[in-house]
């Protein structure tokens, strides 16, 4: 009988807390840094013009993450980059839970490997909650978008929500679950 591997909420529960509680010197578990959240945006750009086109590219997110993206609108006109109030400038999706760590473990495991001269994500992206934002260049790095379906290369920003006070408490827990930083 082939054995499974263990996936990241099991791993990051039987495992990772038990070192970042260690590590970090917790005297309770609940202070313990988790995931809460992963948000990923993505612009539009010149579909907002195009119906068709920006339809498509909420497809191809919802693809990506496994769940509904959602068609992000300009909340008011601005006449110097010719948007109207309404428009579709970019879509969005929120991740919890299961498909939140599913989605985490592919980043790191496949789509981040995939990037060409990759030598690691920057450490001085947290925002100073304990959150961290990274951009992408490409939806094509993921495997359920083949190459043949985009017309256009859009780049998305994936941000990633922790329970995390400081960014030392969320890089330790980046690193236990396995994000390649830069050294």
């Amino acid at each position: 009988m082939a054995t499974k591997t263990k996936d990241l909420k099991t791993r990051y529960n039987e495992e990772i807390r038990a070192q970042l509680k260690e590590e970090l010197k917790l005297a309770n578990d609940f202070e313990i840094p988790k995931l809460s959240k992963i948000v990923i945006n993505m612009g539009v750009g010149e579909a907002s013009k195009n119906a068709k086109m920006a339809e498509n590219i909420v497809k191809q997110l919802t693809k990506i993450a496994g769940q509904k993206a959602v068609a992000t609108k300009a909340k008011k006109s601005i006449a110097t980059f010719k948007v109207r109030e309404g428009m579709t400038v970019g879509c969005m999706v929120t991740l919890r839970g299961e498909r939140m760590y599913d989605f985490f473990q592919k980043l790191v495991c496949v789509v981040l490997p995939r990037i060409r001269d990759f030598r690691g994500v920057s450490p001085k992206s947290f925002d100073g909650r304990g959150n961290y934002t990274f951009g992408l260049k490409e939806q094509s790095l993921f495997p359920e978008i083949h190459y043949d379906e985009i017309e256009t290369v859009h780049g998305m920003d994936i941000s990633i929500i922790t329970t995390a006070k400081t960014d030392d408490e969320a890089r330790a827990l980046l690193k236990g679950l396995g994000m390649p930083f830069k050294k």
